[in-house]
């Protein structure tokens, strides 16, 4: 129990890394990204920024999707339930792989699999046949976040990290947009036998170009500085520092060293995912019901929430490097529940238009942190393992976000505009976010964050040490410098031996 107890009170520490730089100025957080690092962040984003597209390519055709297969919307959202629960497998999947044998190849093959299943959801003739492959998908959308993550803020110079983690989450966002905007714009001039399928006709095109340009992007510097470290250990007959027994051993370690975090985070994501989830996945449906508006007009009522949650992630990450990440999540999960009354209450366009763009600016911005905040808690050497999966387990928790809207909106009943007798998706959808945000503003304050840790000075999953307890002051690398009479050098992974030397320039 002492155990325990110590553990818990390790956990609820602050700490903040004093070798950190802590600026607003975008410019000066700016300037040490080399080239390469812009194209791994780049090629990241994309990956990820598709993973919204498509979901959200199913969400923006409810009412065609419900006219097709002649299901009612509750029946519809039942696909994104399935989505949502089989992220975890993906995640859990592509984390395993790519921390132990990179981030390049994983996404290249994600991209490959989710465009072919993107194409496969416009040709699903039957129900069974759509719930089927929005299930394979699930799989491939959870495969994505860890590995696009890490290698993303990995390849980025850490006083540049909380801006880049906030834009880096709202691809998420801008995913959203663009298939509102090609929903808007385009699909209704195809031909009716095409329709919402232009959507996913689309998703497959572009996921298969994000995975193309991401093939052409070499792993990062962070993580061919432990494979030239591991390609020593084995060179020099070093075989136990790499067996399938060390891999093992390492994993479990890592889970009794870092069992409380992963909970933490675990529930942390858990109210996240409802936090988006309910603020996101009915609002075309809550504008072309409660509100009366046109499909036009409710797909650019979206358009315009998205915009909110582009400029409210960007900001937040921005803000979390210099008032630290809890209360920047805090802070923006407040702001989101101010709102819900200009969401929830008014008719009229503009007003629903200012209520919609405030309330995604502060759900969003909470979220932009989440990248960076789940960086810094992981244990170093399992980045997209611990977190893809802990943010994907959330998701799972919350795969019924919009099942339970829909439910709880058919035993509450209102008259809209028109006269008619309608389910109340508009109301309990803001109970919901409020309730929610709540939440999130209480477990944040509560929380642990390691602001500025050097997440890029770990082993590779699988070496001696990896599952080991990191700190801002000793870890793996502590034991590795030792063993190896390797010297540290400044801030960033750069060490060197009479021999040779191993180094991660990302600053100079």
């Amino acid at each position: 129990m002492a155990k325990i107890k110590q553990a818990v009170i390790e956990h609820f520490k602050v700490s903040k890394n004093p070798e950190q730089q802590y600026s607003l100025n975008p410019f000066k957080v700016c300037k040490h990204i080399t080239f390469l690092g812009w194209m791994q962040y780049l090629s990241a984003w994309l990956c990820w920024f598709m993973d919204a597209y498509d979901y959200f390519s199913v969400s923006l055709s409810v009412t065609p999707l419900s006219e097709y297969y002649e299901r009612d919307t509750t029946s519809i959202t039942t696909s994104m339930t399935l989505t949502l629960l089989l992220r975890s497998a993906g995640a859990l999947i592509s984390g395993l792989i790519s921390d132990k044998f990179g981030r390049r190849n994983v996404l290249v093959v994600t991209m490959a699999i989710i465009g072919a299943l993107s194409l496969a959801t416009a040709y699903a003739k039957t129900f069974s046949q759509f719930l089927a492959v929005r299930s394979l998908y699930g799989i491939g959308m959870g495969a994505i976040f860890g590995p696009a993550s890490s290698i993303a803020l990995e390849s980025l110079p850490s006083e540049a990290r909380g801006l880049f983690s906030g834009i880096f989450q709202q691809g998420y966002a801008v995913g959203y947009l663009v298939a509102a905007v090609v929903n808007l714009g385009f699909v209704p001039g195809l031909p009716d036998n095409i329709g919402y399928r232009g959507l996913f006709y689309l998703g497959a095109g572009l996921s298969w170009a994000a995975g193309i340009i991401r093939m052409f992007v070499p792993e990062s510097d962070t993580y061919k500085a432990a494979k030239a470290r591991k390609k020593e250990q084995i060179e020099s007959g070093d075989y136990q520092q790499v067996s399938s027994k060390t891999y093992l051993r390492e994993i479990w370690k890592m889970i009794k060293n870092y069992w409380i975090m992963a909970l933490y985070c675990f529930w942390v994501m858990t109210l996240f995912n409802f936090f988006s989830h309910a603020s996101q996945d009915l609002l075309t449906k809550i504008f072309e019901t409660a509100k009366c508006k046109t499909s036009h007009d409710a797909t650019l009522l979206t358009i315009i929430g998205n915009v909110g949650a582009v400029v409210g992630g960007t900001i937040a990450g921005a803000v979390s490097q210099k008032a630290g990440r809890r209360f920047t999540m805090a802070l923006f999960a407040v702001i989101a529940c101010a709102f819900i009354p200009l969401w929830v209450i008014p008719m009229d366009f503009n007003s629903l238009a200012a209520g919609v763009f405030f309330v995604q600016f502060g759900v969003q911005g909470a979220w932009g942190v989440i990248p960076i905040f789940l960086q810094e808690a992981s244990p170093p050497a399992y980045r997209s393992l611990f977190s893809g999966l802990t943010y994907q387990l959330g998701n799972m928790v919350s795969s019924a976000s919009a099942q339970i809207e829909a439910r709880a909106a058919e035993t509450r009943t209102i008259i809209n505009c028109s006269g008619e007798v309608i389910e109340d998706y508009s109301t309990v959808a803001g109970i919901f976010v409020g309730i929610i945000g709540a939440l999130i503003f209480i477990t944040a304050l509560a929380g642990k964050e390691n602001l500025g840790k050097d997440i890029e000075n770990a082993k590779t999953a699988g070496e001696a040490g990896a599952g080991d307890h990191e700190d801002d002051e000793v870890g793996p690398m502590a034991n590795f410098d030792n063993d190896r009479q390797m010297k540290r050098v400044g801030t960033d992974s750069i060490y060197s031996t009479e021999k040779g030397s191993v180094m991660h320039n990302e600053r100079v």
